[in-house]
């Protein structure tokens, strides 16, 4: 009988493959982004029948749910105890927002004497087919003002020259922005013909204290990609952000779909005021943004490993799906904005 000869080469190929798949599996685990697009911004309110009469009458926004959340995996998930919520979600063109009224316990408003370079300032920043016909209609609405008018940033700076935008406020006094992008900037998307005036929500944008922190979280922790970049500085951006002095680090950055998200580091003035650390969700300076994952136990560790400020203990498990996902973790960025982390 014939013994079969065995290939030396060949099982020590086999022995190395068998050896090595642990470590593979890691490698892409780690390699792949711990969330996949940005569902909805989220905002805290204070009276829900108004804010929908808002968003939906002035900016365009149709209510797409309307529902009342409360018990324990709410209060793990928000880090408030005795939570009672109403969230609606409404939609602009392709994109979402959340507003969220808590009936228990009440929050605390957003300060008088707020400005744009404060650390707790978060915007949406939404698309407009005309600025001129857009700030017109928002003045005829009586919108509180941030801006003192609709500004052209300067043709000199590359990467925003010939954009225009204004601030404004919502009845809660969140600023909200409207944009309009040359045929050169933007997403191709805003340049489709298009019918309506309000088109949809390109961007979130936060006020951070450090570019190089921020960009650790949601580019290497969370696995955003970063698209851009500009210094903005001039009377054009002062008076967009109401800010005396303001020169800007601004950088964008994107998941697989979704509006992005957009950091404003003040360069000067450095007087901005962090965000407090005694924050409730239920206050309404509390804005959410919600990214969708597809593993949100492996984000926990990621987040965890990283160090990351953590609002909810660890991943939690929704009951019922009522929500629209069945696993969420909450945590704060840096500089204490809040997002949180979906499974459907």
């Amino acid at each position: 009988m014939k013994t079969r000869r065995r290939n030396p080469a060949l099982l020590l190929l086999v022995v190395f493959l068998l050896l090595n798949a642990p470590a593979q599996r890691f490698a892409a685990q780690a390699t792949s982004p711990a969330v996949v697009a940005l569902d909805s911004v989220g905002l805290t309110v204070s009276n829900m029948e108004r804010s929908v009469d808002f968003f939906s009458r002035v900016l365009s926004f149709e209510k797409v749910s309307d529902i009342e959340v409360a018990g324990v995996e709410y209060e793990r998930l928000q880090g408030l105890f005795g939570l009672r919520a109403r969230i609606v979600r409404m939609k602009l063109g392709d994109e979402f927002i959340e507003l969220t009224e808590y009936l228990t316990p009440k929050g605390r408003p957003i300060p008088v004497d707020s400005r744009s370079n404060d650390r707790w300032f978060q915007h949406i920043a939404i698309i407009v087919s005309d600025m001129d016909q857009a700030y017109q209609w928002l003045r005829q609405n009586k919108v509180g003002y941030a801006s003192t008018s609709p500004q052209t940033l300067p043709q000199w700076n590359k990467n925003a020259g010939g954009i225009k935008a204004f601030y404004f406020k919502d009845p809660d006094e969140h600023a909200l922005e409207i944009l309009w992008f040359p045929p050169d900037k933007g997403d191709p998307r805003w340049h489709r013909q298009a019918h309506s005036l309000f088109l949809g929500i390109d961007h979130t944008a936060i006020v951070i204290n450090d570019t190089l922190a921020s960009l650790h979280f949601y580019r290497d922790t969370l696995g955003m990609k970063q698209v851009g970049e500009s210094e903005n500085y001039g009377t054009e951006q002062e008076h967009l952000n109401n800010v005396f002095g303001a020169r800007l680090r601004i950088t964008a950055l994107r998941t697989g779909s979704g509006p992005g998200v957009e950091f404003l580091e003040y360069i000067t003035p450095r007087d901005g005021r962090p965000y407090p650390p005694d924050s409730r969700a239920s206050d309404l300076i509390s804005w959410q943004t919600n990214f969708i994952s597809t593993d949100v136990r492996d984000a926990d560790t990621r987040l965890r490993s990283g160090g990351i400020s953590s609002v909810s203990p660890g991943a939690i498990d929704i009951a019922g799906g009522e929500a629209g996902f069945r696993t969420a973790l909450s945590a704060r960025d840096p500089d204490g904005h809040i997002v949180r982390l979906l499974q459907k």
